[in-house]
């Protein structure tokens, strides 16, 4: 899908980031990101996070994709971001990470983020399991 640039646009960095992106989140998860915000103020923003995250981020060669997601899920747990879990956790599948290695990852997160945060991001990784037919 063609995104408009910004004046701030660095088009190599949006290809390769769109790029990632695609092969991490899968092209319908995409798709509807960019469509969403499409003609909005917050089309910047999806601009911004493919350019600089996708582009600029994933693509350094100091830890592979699978590390990556498991940092992610981490992350995502602390900060409590349920939105950006399930598309993660696919991406995580699609990294090479098993189902267990991501329980075990949300299980790791109680001892830093507390339990709270932890049980709340297992029903979200749980759901999303429950979508997937293998």
């Amino acid at each position: 899908m063609p995104f408009p640039q910004s004046s701030h646009a660095d088009a190599g960095l949006w290809e390769q980031g769109l790029s990632v992106r695609r092969e991490v989140m899968g092209d319908s998860y995409v798709d509807q990101a960019l469509a969403r915000t499409e003609g909005t103020e917050s089309a910047e923003l999806q601009r911004f996070v493919t350019e600089h995250v996708w582009g600029a981020v994933w693509t350094r060669p100091g830890l592979d994709r699978r590390s990556r997601s498991l940092l992610n899920l981490g992350m995502l747990t602390a900060l409590r971001a349920h939105e950006e879990l399930p598309g993660h956790v696919r991406g995580a599948l699609t990294n090479g990470l098993t189902r267990e290695e991501i329980v075990e990852a949300i299980i790791h997160t109680a001892g830093y983020c507390g339990a709270p945060a932890a049980l709340s991001a297992m029903r979200v990784v749980q759901q999303t399991f429950d979508t997937i037919t293998e």
